[in-house]
């Protein structure tokens, strides 16, 4: 899209939010939003990640490497689990937070479309809500990377948005992702819907319908000198109310995947195989 640059933009977000919570959380998942709803975002993605770790059989001491690691949540949790974890990032002012949050790993400052990596380097490569921030021209070239740096019957985690779009996210159908990996010769072990939370997007519509807000909390037309407290005390009520139905979505999201196709969910998890 003509005006956007992933590297200004995500720098732009490391530099606002850095101190904005101690597990660098904000500057990846929604920056400006409450810390309890990132965290609750954080704990979906976890379990998410962890389902497609089982899947894809992942052993301990296996090289890995994490994709648009941002603040490097990902990668000390992979730690954890006994990877030989690697991240890249376009900014670097998410890999000095990463830092600052205890990542230990190898930690290196480049683009998703031109990995600086040899042919078949690891073992397991992640993407975890990456290739959506770039633009639709470039997500061919940065899946070939990631399958490039892959070992042979290595494995590739795609964890991107399925539906939506915005100024700098660029979803794909699931079938679209799918065939974007297989076009670089990738094999589907399998994918599943995450997040699907129906409740609050539900609100999250009605309010958009009625305020032209973004999601991110109403914005209302409000006029005079008051503009600026009045907004304040409606985004916290909207943030008060959407802490009931983004905790009670998440409660029920287990029923919501056996009940809905995993394609009503707002991102999906794909697990590949080289």
């Amino acid at each position: 899209m003509s005006g956007y640059s992933p590297k200004e933009y995500w720098a732009n977000i490391a530099d606002d939010f850095r101190s904005a919570d101690p597990a660098g959380i904000a500057p990846v998942l929604h920056p400006g939003a409450p810390a309890w709803f990132n965290q609750l975002i954080d704990r979906q993605q976890l379990h998410a990640l962890r389902r497609a770790l089982a899947l894809a059989r992942i052993p301990p001491g296996a090289r890995s490497l994490d994709v648009g690691c941002g603040t490097g949540r990902w990668i000390r949790r992979y730690e954890q689990l006994g990877f030989r974890a690697a991240g890249l990032d376009v900014t670097p002012g998410m890999l000095k937070t990463a830092r600052q949050c205890g990542t230990a790993g190898l930690l290196v400052a480049g683009e998703a479309h031109r990995l600086p990596f040899a042919d078949g380097a690891f073992d397991f490569v992640s993407d975890v809500t990456v290739v959506q921030h770039i633009p639709a021209e470039l997500q061919p070239a940065a899946i070939g990377e990631m399958m490039r740096v892959l070992k042979p019957n290595g494995h590739l985690l795609l964890f991107e948005l399925i539906r939506g779009r915005g100024p700098h996210i660029f979803p794909r159908s699931p079938e679209d992702w799918i065939e974007q990996a297989a076009a670089h010769g990738a094999a589907l072990l399998g994918w599943f819907g995450e997040e699907f939370l129906l409740p609050d997007r539900l609100f999250v519509r009605l309010v958009q319908s009625v305020s032209g807000g973004n999601g991110a909390g109403p914005k209302p037309a409000l006029p005079g000198n008051s503009k600026t407290h009045a907004r304040s005390a409606i985004r916290n009520a909207y943030w008060r109310f959407r802490h009931i139905t983004a905790s009670f979505s998440a409660w029920t999201d287990p029923l919501a995947e056996k009940i809905f196709p995993a394609r009503y969910a707002t991102h999906g998890v794909f697990v590949f195989r080289k």
